[in-house]
C-alpha cells in the first residue's frame, strides 16, 4: 500500500500539486489519468522520489518517505519495478541480459540462479524463447513485455507504469493492460499506472485518481466512471464519440433496469 497525504509541489513559486491525499492498495491495478499539464507526472515523481515534496508526505506500507535517511531511501527503490514509457531496454544487451540487469545490479544470487529467475520472468510474460534475441529485433509489444519481465525481475513492493501502452496499437495495448493485472494479482503488487489510454481506464481501472489542475478532482472506479456526474471527469474520459455512445448506453440500460423493478 502507498499513501499520499496532502501532497503539495511548487516549482520557482507556482504550485503545481495542491494537495493531494489518495490511497493506492496492493493487489489492484491504481491508475492516475488527467490532462497533459494537470500534474500526473509531478505526482508520480514525487511518489518514487524523483522530486521532493514541498509539503506533505508519501506512506510505503507506513513508512515515510519523507523521514527516511539516504540509505533507507535507497533500500526502498531496491522494492520499487520500473515501466518506462519507450521500454528504455538497452540495445547492445540481447533480451535475457536486459531482464538480468537489475539482478546483476542488486542481487546477490549465483550467475546460474540470477538466469533462472530472468528465464522465469520472460517465461511469466510469454517470451520463453525470445532470450536470445536483441531489442532491435522484436516489435514494440514484445520490447514492452521485456521491461514488464526486467521490472519483476527483483520481485518488486511496488510497480510504477509510466504510459505503458503509448505506441502500441490497440490489440498490443490489452495485452500489456491484462499482463500487468494479471501480475499485480499474482504478486499482490501495489501497482500505480499513469495512463492516457481510456482502453485501460474501462478495462483495468480498479482503482482511479484524477487530476486536474493539481489536486483530486475525482476518485472511484471504472465502474464509478460509467454513473459519474462529475462534469470535468466526463468531459475527460468521454471526450470520444464511442465511450460517451458507451456511457449513453449503460444509462439507458440502467433506466430499463429500474423501470423493470
Amino acid at each position: 500500500m502507498i499513501e499520499i497525504k496532502n501532497l503539495h509541489k511548487s516549482f520557482d513559486g507556482k504550485e503545481v500539486l495542491k494537495g493531494i491525499t489518495s490511497t493506492f492498495d496492493s493487489g489492484k491495478t491504481n491508475l492516475i489519468i488527467g490532462q497533459s499539464g494537470s500534474g500526473k507526472t509531478v505526482l508520480i515523481k514525487n511518489i518514487v522520489g524523483l522530486f521532493e515534496p514541498t509539503e506533505g508526505d508519501v506512506l510505503y506500507d507506513g513508512r515515510s518517505f519523507m523521514q527516511m535517511t539516504k540509505r533507507e531511501r535507497a533500500m526502498l527503490r531496491r522494492e520499487m519495478g520500473m515501466i518506462f514509457q519507450n521500454a528504455a531496454l538497452f540495445d547492445s544487451m540481447s533480451v535475457l541480459e536486459n531482464v538480468m540487469f537489475p539482478l546483476d545490479m542488486f542481487s546477490n544470487d549465483s550467475y546460474k540462479e540470477r538466469v533462472r529467475r530472468a528465464q522465469f520472468c520472460l517465461d511469466r510474460v510469454n517470451l520463453t524463447d525470445a532470450g536470445a534475441k536483441y531489442p532491435g529485433e522484436i516489435s514494440g509489444g514484445m520490447q514492452k513485455r521485456v521491461a514488464i519481465a526486467r521490472a519483476i525481475a527483483l520481485n518488486p513492493k511496488y510497480l510504477f507504469c509510466d504510459e505503458p501502452n503509448s505506441g502500441l496499437d490497440p490489440k498490443t495495448s490489452l495485452v500489456i493492460d491484462e499482463l500487468i493485472h494479471d501480475i499485480t494479482k499474482e504478486f499482490n503488487t501495489t501497482t500505480i499506472i499513469n495512463t492516457h489510454d481510456m482502453n485501460s481506464v474501462m478495462g483495468i481501472g480498479e482503482h482511479i485518481l484524477f487530476i486536474y489542475q493539481g489536486h483530486n478532482e475525482w476518485e472511484g472506479t471504472k465502474d464509478d466512471v460509467m454513473s459519474s456526474s462529475n462534469e470535468l471527469l466526463n468531459n475527460f474520459i468521454f471526450a470520444s464519440d464511442l465511450f460517451r455512445k458507451v456511457k449513453e448506453v449503460e444509462q439507458q440500460e440502467e433506466k430499463k433496469h429500474h423501470a423493470v423493478k
